[in-house]
């Protein structure tokens, strides 16, 4: 089975790099290109996880150089994911109308230039948050990127529903890099961090799953509301946030932040459980996916911001 998943892997790269040499875009590659291969979104609000992370392991005493090579360094570690995400899906992208014009399936640019790209980001990164920063935190950096990209990408997005829970595990790795920076234990408030990003993830993708369901579903993306239907999906997510309300309050608990952010996360997180289980009476469904996503960033960018305002000064 392994073995065929290989072929059809091949197979489905190899008429992706047949069809981007026929449809090549002859216009000039500028800076903007490189940019956009590496998602400037999403590594701007996994930035604010990392940066939270490190400022709620600092208790206020910052070493501000010391955050400036997390940041970056985890910044290029992230942005070698995506671009590498984009050279393993360059295949289905052509399919999808969100991702079709992007530079590599469009053919402005070689699918050999943006893995080079994605590589050379990678090395820089991890081999900075090694030198800059400590041991432990290239270390969760390699492990991120490499389930990021193989485990994720590569496997589990082509063949299985559960590829959003496989992909949860890396991307809630940013903001234990920050946190590891200043302490670099797998202790309570690490865990706790993680927690938070791994349960908020699966029901900010199907929310965005849902809303572009019938694009998954032509790529070939075994995504779990295009195989198992809106339903089972929602029930899914309502599973996760609900989950996530507790684990985010266990940093009040572990003494971490004051009680403020135990309100706020408390009551953020109950009306997005709340706006979940409205979706089960939606009439449009595309649009109560839209205002899920959009509120599931709201969240996550609030939360954390909240998180570093009332993080407490003494050392744990």
């Amino acid at each position: 089975m392994e073995e065929q998943m290989r072929l059809d892997l091949n197979n489905t790269v190899n008429t992706a790099d047949a069809a981007a040499s026929e449809t090549v875009d002859h216009g000039p590659v500028t800076w903007r290109d490189f940019v956009q291969l590496a998602k400037p979104g999403i590594i701007f609000s996994n930035s604010i996880t990392a940066f939270g992370g490190f400022w709620v392991a600092s208790g206020w005493q910052i070493n501000w150089l010391q955050m400036l090579f997390t940041l970056i360094g985890t910044a290029l570690v992230m942005a070698s994911g995506c671009v590498l995400n984009n050279y393993l899906d360059r295949d289905m992208d052509t399919k999808m109308a969100r991702t079709q014009k992007r530079a590599l399936p469009s053919g402005k640019l070689s699918a050999q230039t943006v893995m080079l790209y994605g590589i050379i980001l990678g090395v820089i990164g991890i081999c900075g948050l090694g030198l800059l920063v400590n041991p432990m935190t290239a270390l969760l950096g390699l492990m991120g990127l490499f389930g990021y990209v193989w485990i994720y990408t590569a496997w589990f997005k082509r063949t299985s529903v559960w590829s959003t829970f496989v992909g949860s595990f890396s991307g809630a790795i940013p903001p234990v890099i920050g946190y590891c920076a200043v302490r670099p234990d797998i202790d309570a408030g690490a865990i706790i961090l993680f927690g938070i990003m791994f349960l908020w993830q699966p029901p900010h993708f199907w929310a965005l799953g849902i809303r572009r369901m019938e694009e998954y579903r032509a790529a070939g993306f075994p995504l779990l509301p295009v195989v198992r239907g809106t339903y089972v999906t929602k029930i899914s997510m309502v599973r996760y946030i609900v989950l996530l309300v507790p684990v985010s309050l266990l940093l009040y608990v572990y003494g971490y932040v004051n009680v403020f952010y135990f309100y706020a996360a408390a009551i953020m997180g109950l009306y997005w459980a709340f706006l979940c289980i409205k979706g089960f009476k939606a009439q449009d469904e595309e649009l109560w996916a839209k205002k899920m996503f959009i509120y599931s960033i709201n969240y996550l960018t609030l939360l954390f911001i909240i998180m570093v305002i009332t993080t407490v000064s003494t050392n744990h």
